[in-house]
């Protein structure tokens, strides 16, 4: 009997993952540290979310104190690869996508058996993710003083927003909802890296998706998604969309200026440079956001001074290929 093993290069932050090849079929081989402290709980939230009816792969072993894990295979193929199909074809996709977190965000709740999961979405851990912005990209990327960080960013307004969505009702959230971590398997789709699961609001995986610089969706086809996404949320005739709106439009700020934030800290300060080809991705995308948000003004105008909104948007085709390393752990959790 022959096997064959080979590495799979998406790992790092005290994971690596192999390929096993045996018999005429193909297992995940994962070895994990503690230095993260959600790697210990991989594998009781997937039994978790397989018990909410959420389609991830299946674990069969799990040797805790080695820190070995053997799971299903769900493929390489992600949603990532298929960002130069036809409109018609990714929509498709993207629908499916929505709807696997769909029952993520309404189902998650109700499963038997509710593990250990990390920080929850509250008023800190927003202002984190607002800090994280301002140090590492305004400050270290743009290389913004404190002056000048003062006259265009109103902490207090920040603020504002961080309790608002902290006294939100809640449900569960993947915390790194993006094209990378939804595999394509049989016509259907199955999550991946979810072990940052958390409470916090649904709006933030939504717009984690529709607004991933790894991607470029066009406005309308962002706005058709979200469509079908609270149409299957709120039903018929849709009531409270204008609520859920609005609260979308500051997760997205917050998803976008916490992305930022790792761009600008892993390309600057850990001096991986491939990460800097996604700030001029992610900050027209900001940008936008901010221009609905009140009290956002000064800012969304110093993104635009800094030039980076000053040309087109790169196309599909064009935009940087994500790090297969650790972008989701710094992308998707706090330090």
């Amino acid at each position: 009997m022959s096997v064959f093993v080979e590495p799979i290069e998406k790992g790092g932050s005290g994971r690596k993952f192999w390929r096993v090849h045996l018999a005429g079929q193909s297992l995940i081989l994962v070895r994990y540290t503690a230095e993260r402290d959600e790697n210990r709980y991989f594998v009781v939230i997937a039994q978790f979310l397989a018990r909410a009816g959420v389609r991830v792969p299946r674990v069969d072993f799990h040797d805790e104190k080695e820190g070995i894990i053997f799971m299903e295979d769900a493929g390489g193929e992600d949603l990532w690869s298929h960002r130069g199909d036809s409109w018609p074809a990714r929509r498709a996709l993207y629908q499916r996508t929505l709807d696997e977190v769909l029952a993520l965000h309404t189902q998650a709740h109700l499963a038997e058996g509710r593990p250990h999961l990390q920080q929850e979405f509250d008023a800190a851990l927003y202002k984190w993710e607002q800090e994280y912005f301002i140090e590492h990209c305004l400050g270290r990327h743009f290389g913004l003083g404190a002056e000048e960080i003062a006259a265009h960013v109103d902490r207090a307004r920040l603020a504002q927003i961080a309790e608002h969505l902290a006294a939100q009702p809640r449900c569960l959230v993947h915390r790194d909802f993006q094209s990378q971590n939804v595999i394509i398997r049989d016509g259907g789709v199955c999550l991946i890296d979810f072990q940052g699961l958390r409470p916090g609001l649904a709006q933030y995986d939504v717009a984690s998706l529709l607004l991933d610089p790894y991607v470029n969706l066009a406005e309308e086809e962002r706005a058709e998604l979200l469509q079908h996404y609270l149409s299957g949320l709120l039903g018929p005739g849709r009531p409270g969309e204008a609520q859920w709106m609005a609260l979308y439009d500051l997760c997205a700020m917050q998803r976008l200026m916490q992305a930022l934030g790792a761009y600008g800290k892993l390309g600057h300060k850990d001096g991986r440079l491939h990460f800097l080809a996604h700030i001029p991705v992610a900050v027209p995308r900001l940008r936008e956001v901010l221009s609905r948000i009140a009290g956002m003004g000064r800012l969304a105008d110093l993104l635009e001074r800094k030039g980076c909104c000053n040309s087109p948007l790169a196309k599909a085709g064009d935009i940087a290929e994500p790090c297969r390393e650790d972008a989701e752990q710094e992308c998707g959790a706090a330090d």
